[in-house]
């Protein structure tokens, strides 16, 4: 399965004048994402995935994570049958793509998923840069780890063609100043060979994901197995 949420602010406090939070970054580009995804596999001719791939957008996730609330426990398909969430939240797409960081994979077998998707395309695989920020479970995606499914997201690393210094300063600029104010908005930020990357990155891992007939497991010493973690 992959997801993305719809929503944004929409309509608030004006700044400088502006009050339509246009949630460019946060999440348009994640829903072109999905589209794009999706049409990946409609273009597939040969090779096809032996499991079923659904995407769903999803509402309400700045009030809450609502959206996928709901649908986690509401799901149009057997909720046993949902092997896997991949989900795409704000990339923040404003360069070139070079390393990522697969939030939640450490958990599960899908890591390996992702170590050869990535590999496949060139890029590294680090560890989270904000693990203060606790991401994994701020987002769609762990609606469905409370239902016990394996999920991922996967996010931008520190590693750039110039100093990842320089990356790590342009990423925390959009969140201060940017992230959730009328600003986020489609201008020249956006870095389109990144878009088109973290696009193929993430059908591939969900295609070998779809394309293995073994279920995603969880990793034995990790938190969310066996109904460890706290719903």
């Amino acid at each position: 399965m992959h997801t993305a949420h719809l929503d944004h602010v929409g309509v608030g406090r004006p700044i400088e004048g502006d009050s339509i939070y246009n949630g460019a970054h946060d999440n348009a580009s994640g829903v072109a994402s999905l589209l794009e995804i999706a049409k990946l596999y409609t273009q597939l001719k040969t090779n096809k995935p032996k499991r079923s791939v659904l995407f769903v957008m999803v509402t309400a996730e700045e009030m809450g994570l609502l959206g996928s609330l709901y649908f986690s426990n509401n799901p149009t398909v057997p909720k046993d049958k949902i092997v896997a969430d991949v989900n795409t939240d704000m990339p923040t797409l404003i360069a070139p793509l070079l390393g990522v960081v697969p939030l939640g994979a450490e958990h599960s077998s899908l890591m390996e998923n992702v170590k050869s998707a990535a590999n496949q395309l060139g890029l590294e695989v680090m560890q989270d840069h904000m693990p203060q920020e606790v991401r994994f479970v701020r987002s769609d995606q762990y609606n469905f780890v409370l239902q016990g499914i394996p999920a991922l997201h996967i996010k931008y690393g520190l590693k750039a063609k110039g100093s990842s210094e320089e990356l790590d300063a342009k990423i925390k600029d959009f969140t201060q100043n940017h992230y959730h104010k009328p600003s986020d908005e489609l201008n020249d930020s956006f870095n389109f060979e990144g878009g088109q990357t973290y696009v193929k990155l993430n059908f591939l891992i969900s295609y070998l994901t779809a394309s293995d007939p073994a279920r995603p497991t969880w990793n034995k010493d990790s938190i969310f197995a066996q109904g460890k973690w706290v719903k």
